[in-house]
């Protein structure tokens, strides 16, 4: 990586003075330029080395207000769309995205598009949603997405022509790693056509899966809500002899939500997330620990993710769900069924609680910080947009807001390191062995 693969986009010059200016004119307060950056690695150690090759650090632009605008605020329309599945935090964000280009911007045409990129593709015929303050006043209280949303690839060609055609002049795109992909193709499609308009991302994916990014939206409620699930399926476990409660959470790639979870409670005794290996049988295997915890504590908790364990199934060809991704098998069914065949085979006594929230997680409204976060992520997206960059996702480095150019925040997953501090907390508040692989 080079901190030229950093540098976003911008469609030329802003020569528009921001409303901003005048609303800030009585404070000290300090724009945000394009020489504003946030430090990859603000170790002492990576100062060093930078300083002995006196080679310059690795950064990324700060986000935030700018001076100047690209887009006259009077003259200036917007789109918002939501993607992929549901979030907590989605109707908050649109909710401040509105209030922001309404109240500080003074823009005041704002176009919502229903059910994901369906609704920029002519024969969906999904009607478009006049979106106002009035409107959006209360969506924040309510999970899920007042504009629908959808997966799947749809014609780029065609949603560049709604744009044209409606005269948008920035389109909010919110989802996460497959929105991007599509929010980045239309932008190649746009910059073909020599079109001005700015295509903006605001990261939503609750498996906080995006590189460069320390947190998105959605996430803190989503283990937050998986806490009250887990202190309940521990209750379950407990109030059995040898009681199992086996509790499936989301994770397609990522185990950031189990992980996360687990040392929320500190009541889990099992994490298994996909960037793991284990084994079912054996001295050091799953079942082993498994039944080793059940006879020296007579209950156990074990949280896996939907993408763990995949090499336990010998699938020849992989199929893919609407936006692209792996459709994983379900390891939480799976690992029921060989507890069962295991221990009764065994005539090991046991009781097994199966429990899968995802839909529940998923669906639920954005508690408080989550919703504080919604808010100054989508400030920014505006903030940015405004200004003429485009290509971008608006993200969150070192406690900094950032934008971020599409492609390098899409170009591989954000996944747990195995040998991070974060992972032996883990380990620590689990007791799980270091190790669930044979020798």
């Amino acid at each position: 990586m080079e901190n030229k693969d950093f540098i976003v986009k911008s469609l030329g010059k802003g020569n528009v003075e921001s409303p901003l200016v005048q609303t800030l004119a009585k404070t000290d307060y300090d724009f945000t330029t394009d020489n504003d950056r946030i430090l990859y690695d603000n170790s002492l150690e990576n100062f060093k080395k930078c300083g002995k090759s006196k080679k310059e650090p690795l950064s990324l632009e700060k986000a935030g207000p700018r001076k100047t605008l690209f887009f006259e605020p009077a003259k200036t329309k917007v789109g918002i769309v939501t993607c992929g599945g549901l979030c907590p935090g989605l109707n908050n964000v649109i909710r401040s995205l509105v209030n922001h280009l309404y109240y500080r911007y003074d823009v005041k045409r704002i176009i919502g598009f229903k059910y994901g990129y369906e609704g920029l593709v002519p024969k969906y015929n999904h009607e478009v949603v006049e979106l106002t303050p009035k409107l959006v006043d209360y969506i924040h209280q309510s999970g899920g997405t007042i504009l629908g949303s959808s997966r799947g690839n749809q014609d780029v060609g065609q949603i560049v022509d709604t744009l044209d055609i409606m005269n948008i002049n920035i389109l909010f795109c919110i989802g996460g790693d497959g929105t991007l992909r599509g929010a980045h193709a239309i932008h190649e499609e746009i910059e073909r056509r020599g079109l001005r308009i700015s295509v903006a991302g605001i990261p939503k994916t609750i498996d906080n899966d995006i590189n460069f990014i320390e947190r998105s939206f959605g996430f803190e409620t989503a283990f937050s809500v998986a806490n009250d699930i887990i202190n309940s399926a521990h209750n379950e476990a407990k109030g059995a002899y040898n009681g199992i409660a086996l509790l499936k959470l989301m994770g397609r790639d990522s185990g950031f939500i189990a992980a996360n979870a687990a040392l929320s409670t500190q009541e889990v005794n099992f994490v298994l997330v996909p960037e793991m290996n284990f084994e079912l049988y054996g001295p050091y295997g799953f079942l082993k620990c498994l039944r080793k915890r059940l006879e020296a504590k007579q209950h156990a908790l074990v949280v896996v993710a939907e993408g763990a364990g995949q090499n336990f199934f010998d699938i020849k060809e992989h199929q893919k769900d609407a936006s692209g991704n792996i459709k994983k098998q379900d390891i939480g069914v799976f690992l029921r069924d060989k507890i069962n065949e295991e221990f009764t085979a065994k005539k090991f006594p046991f009781s097994l609680r199966y429990i899968d929230p995802s839909y529940i997680i998923r669906s639920a409204p954005a508690n408080a910080n989550d919703s504080k976060f919604c808010n100054i992520l989508a400030q920014n997206a505006v903030h940015a947009a405004m200004a003429g960059k485009t290509d971008f996702v608006v993200g969150y480095w070192k406690h900094q807001f950032t934008i971020v150019p599409i492609p390098i925040a899409v170009a591989e997953r954000k996944k747990i390191n195995l040998n991070s501090d974060f992972w032996w907390n883990v380990l620590e508040a689990t007791g799980q062995p270091q190790s669930m692989v044979n020798p």
